[in-house]
């Protein structure tokens, strides 16, 4: 038996888009003589869709899709695609996330997932009832299958004996032999999730004593960014398969000599990121109907990054920079804004606002009896260019792009309705020493962003000779800090873990703030992470 794995890029609530690229993608397998196509979880509907599911009848029109689908899979190949289908128990949350097994001129068959996560960015048990996973084993052309999807392989125990569940529903399921183990996912990306995916599979392929396949979404929805890098393991946890990360792939495998297409090229950290952000940034602008990004172009880091990844991304043609200097703006961030927006290709305007900053600094001194230079001048300098690039924003539909970092939004260092302003917040999630390995990653076949950029201390330039480090810690010893107190919840240790975790519940208020931040760590601010605005100040 020849099975395809058809890894794609679902848009949500898009039923026909998704439908035409699921039927291509058939057609595309059964050409290469496939019998079997899988596809990832949640397929025809798109994924997350959280409280899209309060509307019900957006899974009937998901649904009148479906027959389309069905009616049109060509004869005699088997198709797993994923979908929402309505609980028909009275009882119960009013969904179920399903599997349908399609051949043509046979009724479907339809599987559910158990386990529904609730942690992080997910939160499936609003809508969605628990399936049963002893009722997903099914056969065809004379081989037999059992089906999970995504979460319920997630209740093994970790190397430190943890486990989310109390109950792990495979370990209490009465196994059968089988010929291939299933598992359907629209598992989001972070650095290191592919080790524990392969954790899992295995326990999981070692339980049925059968290979198992891992087949996984790729593509972005808001923050969240799925990676595909599909897989297949055999029951002793050797790969027989491997897909594309970040693309979308349709590779294949023979069941009875577990020999597979291997998409082997294994990427370092850094480079894995940026083919995540890329990815998160291209289909936010693709799903929201986006073709033009801009940004402030400071002279700094940070905006050089996001720069160098907006260009990556649309191509210069599509990107444009603004400069907007005040008085407290040196000569050399002006040259080197200019320098990384000539290497980049891409248009640069400077707009001054040092008039508009001394006239409201006057009215605004004046009024409220103001007498010495402080944070609300620095302030009224990051909010004036805010307007100024949300008004561009108004004058022509572009997408204002955000180019603060995750330092930066941990500690509060940010001006709301300033340099917060934006649509989407593309490094949001990098912490400032991975914002500094990115950029050197960007240079190290030409000098794409000026050296100089790189090696200049970081400054906002709201005042004279302002420096990043005169109000935070070293940035290796804040990210560190950021890393536990965030990233692992760990119990404050340090002085600056303490001063962390105090400036953390003092900012809250912005971070609820924020526009959209791609999520590329295992705890981002953002969607998946609840603090709340009052309390935990000391």
């Amino acid at each position: 038996m020849r099975i395809a794995i058809a890894q794609i890029n679902s848009i949500l609530g898009d039923f026909q888009n998704n439908r035409n690229k699921i039927i291509e993608y058939v057609r595309s397998a059964q050409a290469k003589n496939a019998d079997v196509v899988i596809f990832p979880e949640a397929t025809l509907f798109g994924y997350h869709p959280f409280d899209l599911l309060e509307q019900s009848e957006i899974v009937d029109r998901q649904m009148k899709e479906f027959k389309k689908l069905a009616d049109k899979i060509p004869q005699g190949i088997g198709v797993l695609v994923g979908l929402m289908t309505k609980n028909p128990e009275i009882k119960g949350r009013p969904f179920l996330n399903s599997v349908a097994f399609l051949v043509r001129d046979q009724k479907p068959k339809f599987f559910h997932k158990q386990l529904l996560p609730t942690g992080d960015v997910f939160d499936e048990g609003r809508f969605i009832e628990s399936g049963s996973l002893e009722k997903n084993y099914f056969s065809f052309k004379g081989k037999k299958f059992f089906l999970t999807i995504c979460e319920d392989i997630w209740a093994w125990p970790n190397q430190k004996g943890e486990s989310p569940y109390k109950k792990n529903p495979l370990t209490e399921l009465k196994t059968k032999k089988v010929d291939l183990v299933i598992n359907m996912s629209a598992s989001p990306f972070y650095p290191g999730k592919e080790k524990v995916r392969k954790e899992l599979v295995s326990q999981t392929a070692a339980r049925f004593k059968a290979p198992m396949i891992y087949v996984n979404l790729v593509g972005a929805q808001d923050e969240i960014i799925f990676d595909g890098s599909s897989f297949g393991l055999d029951h002793k946890g050797k790969e027989f398969i491997r897909c594309l990360s970040f693309s979308e792939d349709l590779n294949f495998f023979d069941l009875e000599t577990l020999k597979g297409g291997r998409r082997i090229k294994k990427l370092d950290s850094s480079e894995a990121l940026r083919q995540a952000l890329v990815l998160g940034l291209r289909d936010f602008c693709k799903k929201t109907g986006l073709n033009q990004v801009h940004l402030g172009l400071s002279g700094g880091i940070d905006s050089a990054l996001v720069a160098c990844l907006a260009v990556d991304t649309l191509g210069p043609s599509k990107v444009r920079g603004f400069f907007l200097p005040s008085e407290f703006s040196s000569g050399l961030s002006q040259q080197l804004a200019n320098q990384l927006a000539k290497n980049l290709n891409i248009p640069i305007q400077e707009i001054a606002i040092q008039n508009i900053f001394s006239g409201i600094k006057a009215q605004l001194d004046k009024d409220l009896n103001i007498a010495k230079f402080g944070v609300v001048h620095e302030n009224i300098q990051s909010r004036i260019r805010g307007m100024i690039l949300m008004a561009y924003s108004n004058l022509s539909g572009s997408l204002l792009l955000s180019t603060g970092n995750k330092s930066e939004l941990a500690t509060g260092f940010c001006t709301m309705y300033g340099d917060t302003c934006g649509g989407l917040l593309p490094i949001g999630d990098l912490t400032k020493t991975q914002v500094f390995q990115l950029s050197k990653l960007y240079n190290s076949e030409r000098e794409l962003i000026p050296q100089m950029i790189i090696d200049r201390p970081p400054t906002a330039e709201l005042r004279p000779n302002q420096k990043d480090q005169d109000s935070l810690p070293p940035y290796e010893v804040l990210d560190a800090s950021i890393e536990r107190t965030v990233g692992s919840s760990k119990t404050p240790k340090s002085a600056v873990d303490f001063w962390l975790l105090n400036i953390l519940g003092q900012t809250e208020f912005k971070r609820w703030q924020s526009a959209p931040i791609l999520k590329v760590s295992k705890r981002s601010f953002g969607r998946g992470r609840h603090w709340p605005i009052a309390g935990l100040k000391k």
